[in-house]
């Protein structure tokens, strides 16, 4: 698969401004997440950024959000619903469903690469990615795997070390880190895990950098990403500290 360091990471995420969930337009019908969303970023000649949730029976599927009641008339967590019945739901304010990984793949085709974030419960639980490596085998475009949590990439390290892999991250201090337990924490904060993780890049909020950790990996190598840039003002800020951004609700 081309997921693979025959691809180079910077060739993946550096090339171009990267959509953020894919071109969305809400008030156009145009949906995150979508097939919709993702045509659009295609005609575009964008990269596309996503996202990945694990259904109850195992299945990836394209979904942000762990609860199903912002974006569809459905309700309760996509871990406890089967990918049929995922599959089965229309996405608010469109005439979207939701797509598995292999039905987003068979969409885009390798025309633009692919930047895939692993979404988390911060339980150990690594099915999704197992899951992940193994609908992309088959894939021959550009593409790699991210997540915020280092144990999702530790396992795409272990599982498939060819994949392009990084770690998408904001400081430590901020809440969504709050629940975590101190060790994780500081683990996070240090960015001790490099040593099991090996990030070929980082995607970081842009507006915490520049930050120490973020400079060095930088300065050694590591394309750097930004997220998420809304404005062309803050493209301008994000370009100084980052190597390319993902962006929404502008022309790139």
């Amino acid at each position: 698969m081309n997921a693979t360091k025959s691809w180079r990471a910077a060739e993946v995420v550096t090339a171009r401004p990267i959509a953020h969930r894919g071109r969305h337009d809400f008030g156009k019908g145009i949906v995150e997440n979508t097939a919709s969303a993702f045509a659009a970023a295609i005609i575009g000649g964008y990269p596309i950024e996503c996202d990945l949730q694990l259904t109850r029976d195992g299945e990836a599927v394209v979904f942000h959000d762990d609860h199903l009641d912002r974006l569809t008339e459905g309700h309760g967590l996509v871990k406890n619903i089967s990918a049929a019945d995922m599959q089965a739901l229309t996405i608010r304010n469109s005439q979207d469903r939701v797509q598995t990984l292999a039905e987003l793949l068979a969409q885009v085709r390798g025309q633009v690469p692919l930047i895939i974030e692993l979404k988390s419960n911060w339980d150990g639980d690594v099915r999704l990615a197992e899951r992940a490596i193994e609908v992309l085998k088959g894939y021959d475009g550009p593409c790699c795997l991210m997540s915020f949590d280092p144990d999702m990439i530790a396992a795409v390290r272990r599982l498939s070390p060819a994949t392009i892999r990084g770690i998408v991250a904001k400081r430590c201090d901020d809440p969504y880190y709050g629940a975590l337990p101190l060790a994780r924490q500081m683990e996070l904060r240090t960015f001790s895990h490099i040593s099991r993780t090996r990030p070929d890049f980082v995607s970081f909020q842009f507006e915490e950098l520049p930050w120490a950790p973020i400079t060095a990996l930088r300065s050694s190598g590591v394309p750097v990403i930004s997220w998420t840039i809304r404005t062309p003002e803050q493209a301008v800020m994000a370009r100084r500290c980052s190597d390319q951004i993902t962006f929404e609700g502008f022309p790139a």
